[in-house]
């Protein structure tokens, strides 16, 4: 256990400031992202591009002028979240260019300017997150504005407002720009679950009916009153899949809402009821919705003849597997392989892009920063005091994991495909902006962990909501054989 006076905490690094550890991580980060803009130009153009001096000059200015925010506002934040989202980021700049000059309409550049520029504003949020949520637990005080906000979110793309784009429902135009609303319902969605199962943890914890065969006791199960937060995130899950025919965003959501609400209680029998209803509810869906079919069809029987060949089917996926094999290895570098001629190349597939260019050993690299981002999130969690900054971290440490399973998978023909993002790889500024800020909060959930406690105070605060005050009654004692004194 950790001493009072030190601050620490069981799973929290020494209560110290860590900016020169990420400054050093930078100091690796940046050079890395300049080497891959470089070999990325002298690969496609022959020489160096001066639109790419200019990505990495401000790629550079952004994560610099974060760290130097972060040394004066959040000095024990964690030190490895920045250099590796910043790596990440210059990396899916690097390939969304290339993808775009070697693209069969020819060289150009417009959709990497465009990811620039998201850039930028992702890093902003991020800035913002870090400067105004000097306490997220304050957060939880809202729990109900903060998922009708999410749920408008939701729903957005179902309004007048909302277009269809090879099926799927999930974005909205706004003059001459597009918004994916999801991608910050997600961010939303996580406090809000943090929030409420932070509360009612314990009762959803303890209070439950055992099912019996004789003497066995075979299962437990929640109370039905105690369902209502299951069927709730079961109607969202579902009304997703069905109302903007968005299946991967319906599995992410209701897999971290399955995830954070295990954390919560520690209640497989929740897991298995989620999974279960989920699973029936997206059968039902299977059946009345063709959309759903033809995405089913198309994981099941992609190699088939008549499906690969029609619109629609599974020209994209298999020769995204093709491209894979052609990377072999070590990659076929930037300017070689056909990906780039590939549905999506630079969005759905960007893994398969990295896979082709980079190899097996780019993709390992790549796969593995995305695996230690989401680990320095459930880091962050483990050193969180409070049950709702623990579940916070969580939730959006499980959110990023599964988020490139899924993607992944889909591409992998592991599950059918479902077009989600690559976190921080992907072209799309919803995503990106969305991830930054996911970055901002874990930034200052750990800023609050590892502070020492003379700095904050020697717990959390009286006002504080997440701090649980349970008061136990007693039952009355029948009146004793003296009148009415206890016995």
């Amino acid at each position: 256990m950790g001493s009072p006076e030190t601050g620490n905490v069981d799973g929290a690094l020494p209560p110290v400031p860590r900016r020169n550890t990420e400054l050093r991580l930078l100091a690796a980060a940046l050079p890395t992202v300049a080497a891959t803009l470089l070999s990325a130009s002298l690969s496609v153009t022959g020489g160096v591009a001066p639109v790419l001096a200019a990505y990495f000059a401000v790629i550079c200015a952004g994560a610099l002028g974060l760290h130097v925010l972060l040394r004066l506002r959040a000095p024990y934040a964690d030190p490895v979240l920045l250099p590796v989202a910043t790596v990440l980021n210059g990396l899916g700049l690097t390939m969304i260019w290339v993808l775009q000059m070697t693209g069969p309409d020819g060289p150009g550049h417009g959709e990497a300017d465009r990811q620039l520029v998201w850039t930028v504003a992702g890093m902003a949020l991020c800035a913002a997150v870090v400067l105004f949520v000097r306490h997220p637990w304050r957060l939880s005080v809202y729990p109900y504005l903060i998922a009708a906000v999410a749920l408008l979110l939701l729903l957005l793309p179902l309004s007048p407002l909302g277009h269809e784009v090879l099926g799927a429902r999930r974005w909205i135009g706004l003059g001459p720009f597009t918004m994916q609303p999801s991608e910050f319902a997600k961010v939303l969605l996580v406090v809000f679950l943090a929030s409420y199962l932070g509360r009612r943890r314990e009762v959803m914890a303890l209070v439950t009916r055992t099912v019996r065969i004789g003497r066995l006791k075979v299962f437990s199960v929640p109370r039905a009153r105690d369902l209502a937060p299951m069927a709730v995130g079961w109607g969202v899950a579902i009304l997703l899949l069905v109302g903007t025919k968005d299946l991967g965003t319906s599995l992410l959501l209701f897999g971290t809402f399955l995830a954070v609400l295990y954390a919560a209680t520690a209640r497989k029998s929740w897991v298995l009821i989620g999974l279960v209803a989920f699973a029936a509810g997206a059968y039902v869906a299977y059946l009345l919705f063709g959309h759903v079919r033809n995405r089913v069809e198309i994981w099941a029987k992609a190699f088939d003849p008549d499906v690969y060949g029609r619109p629609g089917g599974s020209f994209q996926i298999v020769e995204g597997l093709f491209a894979l094999a052609e990377g072999g290895l070590t990659g076929t570098g930037f300017h070689g392989g056909f990906v780039q001629e590939v549905f999506a190349a630079d969005s759905d597939l960007i893994l398969v892009s990295v896979g082709e260019k980079l190899g097996l050993t780019g993709l390992m690299a790549v796969l593995l920063l995305l695996l230690l981002l989401a680990q320095r999130g459930f880091r962050i969690a483990l050193a969180a005091r409070e049950w709702f900054l623990k579940l916070t971290a969580l939730g959006y440490a499980f959110l990023t994991a599964f988020d490139v399973f899924i993607v992944l998978g889909g591409a992998t023909l592991i599950i059918p495909l479902t077009g989600m993002t690559t976190p921080f790889l992907s072209a799309g500024g919803s995503a990106l902006m969305a991830n930054w800020s996911i970055v901002g909060m874990w930034l200052v959930i750990s800023e609050t962990a590892r502070r020492p406690q003379e700095s904050s105070g020697t717990g959390p605060a009286p006002e504080d909501p997440t701090t649980e005050v349970i008061r136990v009654n007693a039952p009355p004692r029948s009146p004793g054989r003296r009148g009415g004194e206890e016995g």
